[in-house]
Order: structure tokens, then sequence, then C-alpha cells
């Protein structure tokens, strides 16, 4: 007989789709994992769903714009093309999830860990990162203008051809980070660590 140590439970909601009206009613009684769960395209603007776990969900094109999404665990989620424009994450877990093409225009990321996620082509424009977790992220073509990076863990990440005009990088930790490409214009990189990192003209700062 195997043991219960062995034994593999798929979760209940992997892969189920819900509507908007579902997850609301279920958040509100006290629900809060829904990992795996499938929302493509559901519009969840404006709602508050501090805490939820939706890690490995397929949240694909979902409309987050304004919510709250405070301490979520979103991590290995799939958040293409989602809206998340002024969304709440702050202190979020999004490690390894997948943001290709997403938009978090002027979104509250303060202390949130998106270390190995992809990020490649999303609007982070006015976004609020501070002491932000970004290390091994792929960030290659987005865009971080005006962003508030103070203090942010940028480690080996993928900065190739982004977008950092007007940047508040102070204090960020950019060791071995790719900068290749990358648009710096009135950024402040003041304290900033850069030992080993691939300058925006390609030579290895240090």
């Amino acid at each position: 007989m195997m043991s219960a140590s062995k034994q593999t439970h798929e979760h209940p909601l992997a892969g189920c789709s819900i509507d908007r009206q579902e997850l609301i009613d279920r958040y509100a009684v006290g629900e809060r994992d829904f990992c795996g769960i499938v929302l493509t395209g559901v519009d969840l603007s404006g709602v508050h769903l501090s805490s939820i776990d939706f890690s490995r969900g397929q949240l694909i094109g979902v409309n987050f714009a304004g919510a709250n999404l405070s301490n979520a665990n979103l991590s290995e989620a799939n958040l293409s093309e989602a809206n998340l424009n002024r969304a709440n994450l702050f202190g979020a877990f999004l490690s390894g999830a997948e943001l290709r093409n997403a938009t978090l225009n002027a979104a509250n990321l303060n202390e949130t860990d998106f270390s190995g996620a992809c990020l490649s082509c999303t609007d982070l424009s006015n976004a609020h990162l501070y002491l932000t977790c970004l290390s091994e992220a792929n960030l290659q073509g987005a865009n971080l203008s005006y962003t508030k990076l103070q203090g942010a863990k940028l480690w080996k990440a993928n900065l190739c051809n982004t977008d950092l005009t007007g940047a508040d990088l102070s204090s960020v930790n950019l060791c071995e980070a790719n900068l290749c490409g990358a648009k710096l214009d009135m950024a402040d990189m003041s304290e900033a660590s850069l030992t080993g990192a691939i300058m925006p003209q390609g030579d290895i700062y240090g």
C-alpha cells in the first residue's frame, strides 16, 4: 500500500474554469485556495482579493485593473496580456510567473517577488517597485520608464532593450544584470551595485 507521503493529489480546482461572481462569492465566505484555476479573460477590475492563492493559474488576459492582490500567491501563474494597471500587488509572490505583454502601469509592486518571472514586453511605466525582487527575471523589451525601483534586487536580470528612462534605480542591485541596449536617460543610479553587469553599450562593469 502506498504511503500517504508518496501519494500525489491534484488540486480539485486545477484546470477548472469559474466566472467572476462564483469567485467573488467563494472568496467572500473565506475560500482562498484557487491553485490552478482557469480565469481566461475574466473582468476582475477593482475586486478585493488580498492573500488569494492563484498559483499555477491560467489568468491570460484577465482584467485586474485597480484590484487588490496584496500578499497574493501568483507563483508560476500565466498572466500573459493581463491588465494590472493600478493594481495593488504589495508583498505578492509571482516567482516564475508568465507576464509577457501584461500591463502594470502605476501598479503597487512594492516588496513583490518576481524572481525568475517572465516580464518581457510588459508595461511597468510609473510602477512602484520599492525593495522588489526581480532577480533572474526576464524583462527584455519591457517599459520601466519612470518606475520607482529604490533598493530593488535585479541580480542577473535580463534588461536587454528595456526602457528605464527617468527610472529611480538608487541602491538597486544590478550585479551581473544584462543591460545591453537599455535606455537609461535621466535614470538615477546613485549607489546602485553594478559589479559584473553588461552595460548598454556591451561593456562589462567593474
